[in-house]
């Protein structure tokens, strides 16, 4: 259960708030770690957030796709991974896809970024290849 993480989104979590947080923290019993994806796209509050038992925080693709450090994406991006972090979340953003993003993330200490920039959805071969081949050069 360990090796699980399980993604919820925000508007899942609200359609019935306490029956999920209930089945949430079943889960999180068992071990399973749960991850919010698409914040900032749901209804949710941060009064909700921090009532769930999550270890990670997706900062949805809307907000990261484009991303320059004078947007206001940027202002959101910055501040959700600070917030997260004070909380004890570790962040991950979606829909990395251009290099002065991914500069960005990490000078503002993002935990993991995912996108195109890094790969494209994989079968377990192509995974496996792809592996391979950046052990091979790092």
């Amino acid at each position: 259960a360990q090796q699980l993480t399980f993604e919820i989104t925000e508007s899942a979590v609200m359609h019935d708030p306490e029956h999920s947080l209930a089945v949430l923290k079943g889960l999180r019993d068992c071990g399973i770690s749960l991850s919010v994806d698409d914040f900032g796209t749901g209804y949710s509050s941060l009064a909700h957030l921090k009532r769930l038992p999550v270890q990670e925080l997706k900062i949805d693709q809307s907000f990261v796709r484009n991303l320059d450090e004078a947007s206001e994406d940027a202002v959101i991006v910055r501040s959700t991974i600070e917030m997260s972090h004070n909380l004890g979340l570790k962040v991950v953003a979606e829909g990395v896809e251009y290099p002065h993003s991914l500069d960005l993330l990490k000078r503002w200490q993002c935990d993991t970024a995912q996108g195109y920039l890094i790969s494209r959805p994989l079968d377990a071969a192509a995974f496996e290849s792809w592996l391979n081949e950046l052990r091979a050069t790092a």
